[in-house]
């Protein structure tokens, strides 16, 4: 099942006064913030960022309270990146592909078969190519506080297993409004459409698109495999969830405040990552165990080199110094 329109329009009214005021700091020393994302019950993103709360609450003494607000509840990441840059949202748990909007350097981290596992991604993200990125962000209004991870994605369709890239040619494939995914699904012949991941159920019910690629914890979160029978582990590319503050409300937070979020933000990216890390094993097994579903592992040598040329269109970009620092970087 999946919410109505107007369960969603409501969701949205009913959020957009959490978007009209910034954080309350009150004269006790009280502070108020709202985390934002888009990811629905369940999903690593949003079990995190509840805890998250819990810990900047219990190591403030009750001090600081974090609102999460997730589901999508204050618009799509497009969204809430404007109301984090306005400064009428604190803190959200974003997406790579809207936030690349902002920041084009932060789409590269999705390039073709870049990271041999999960944990090749994150010593890269937590070293020099992190510490960079987090200093492009605070050009664009932005405060990183480290990466998540939006996992290892495969592609899933309605139509026929994926197991060669001719298998996608002519499939009508929904990305998310990144750069990278839309350059790696057109190399591979792939019709790509950009729709909001809040609406991407729906458009799957009704034959918008044939299909879309995503981890598998999104896949099942978003019950995406009850209108896309044919998951195929393509693993093309692994996303991160950047963790971002408006930087104005970083500019009302004290010193000591900045130091707990900090922390807390730190601890939850390493408890996100374990989880995303168990579920996706734990629901390989499942959907290999579901009758409903066809699951299928692919041969990625014929995909990389389909892909082979992304890397070097991202090379010749005005950031394209950044991209071979990466690849270098992710080597």
């Amino acid at each position: 099942m999946t919410p109505s329109r107007t369960t969603r329009r409501a969701a949205l009214l009913g959020a957009a006064g959490l978007l009209a005021a910034p954080s309350v700091l009150r004269a006790q020393g009280q502070v108020r913030l709202t985390l934002g994302h888009g990811a629905a019950p369940g999903n690593p993103r949003s079990l995190a960022a509840e805890r998250m709360a819990s810990r900047l609450r219990e190591r403030s003494n009750g001090r600081i309270e974090m609102r999460v607000a997730g589901s999508a509840q204050l618009g799509d990441d497009a969204a809430m990146l404007t109301a984090l840059r306005t400064g009428t949202l604190d803190l959200s748990v974003n997406s790579q592909g809207a936030s690349s909007a902002v920041l084009p350097e932060l789409a590269a981290l999705g390039l073709p078969f870049l990271f041999a596992d999960p944990a090749a991604a994150y010593r890269v993200v937590d070293g020099a190519v992190g510490e960079e990125l987090a200093k492009r962000f605070e050009g664009v209004g932005l405060v990183s506080l480290g990466f998540w991870d939006n996992g290892i994605r495969h592609t899933s369709n309605s139509k026929r297993a994926i197991n060669r890239p001719e298998d996608l040619r002519g499939l009508k494939l929904r990305t998310p409004p990144d750069p990278m995914t839309i350059d790696i699904f057109q190399s591979l012949g792939a019709a790509t459409q950009q729709i909001n991941f809040n609406e991407l159920y729906v458009a799957l019910q009704q034959g918008v698109v044939d299909g879309q690629e995503n981890p598998l914890a999104n896949i099942q979160s978003s019950k995406l495999y009850e209108v896309n029978r044919f998951v195929s582990l393509t693993g093309h590319k692994w996303e991160c969830n950047p963790v971002l503050a408006s930087r104005i409300a970083w500019g009302r937070l004290r010193a000591e405040d900045r130091a707990l979020l900090q922390e807390a933000a730190k601890e939850a990216a390493t408890e996100q990552r374990r989880l995303s890390q168990e579920i996706d094993a734990k629901l390989l097994v499942e959907f290999r165990a579901n009758p409903a579903i066809a699951v299928n592992a692919v041969e990625q040598g014929p995909f990389r080199a389909a892909t082979a040329a992304v890397a070097d269109r991202w090379e010749a970009r005005p950031f394209g110094d950044f991209v071979k620092r990466l690849r270098t970087a992710a080597a």
